[in-house]
């Protein structure tokens, strides 16, 4: 399986399973993390840490505290996972399986608005991926 990253401007396919969307929350400079897998046609939230609490930040019921990190498993199912950009806050950061962090800007540069990211194949790419490159 692969992931399709797109945006209103361009699309990038990427050979992984597994990723982790790192970024800072723009209001209260807070690191948030979440760790994602590829489970057939959808993307599963596996796990979140968050380096603290604010507002529209509290932590869940269940989530566990440790090290000062909030910690919990939603293991929800997305079909698409929708990525607000902007130029007035930090790009996210994206670790493919595990590893090799990156800026999201280093695989698909932001155009200001949403950054749609969904299980597709490279054979055949998903209605969105042949939408995005007309």
């Amino acid at each position: 399986m692969a992931l399709c990253l797109a945006s209103a401007a361009a699309s990038v396919l990427l050979a992984s399973n597994a990723f982790t969307l790192g970024w800072t929350h723009s209001i209260e400079k807070i690191r948030w993390e979440e760790d994602w897998i590829v489970r057939g046609n959808g993307l599963v939230l596996e796990s979140v840490r968050v380096r603290g609490h604010g507002a529209g930040m509290e932590p869940p019921a269940g989530a566990v505290l440790r090290d000062g990190v909030w910690q919990w498993h939603p293991r929800s199912t997305h079909d698409v996972l929708r990525l607000s950009r902007s130029e007035y806050t930090s790009d996210y950061d994206w670790c493919a399986d595990g590893s090799n962090c990156v800026s999201l800007a280093a695989l698909l540069p932001a155009d200001g608005d949403v950054t749609e990211v969904r299980p597709c194949t490279a054979l055949r790419p998903t209605p969105f991926a042949v939408m995005r490159q007309r």
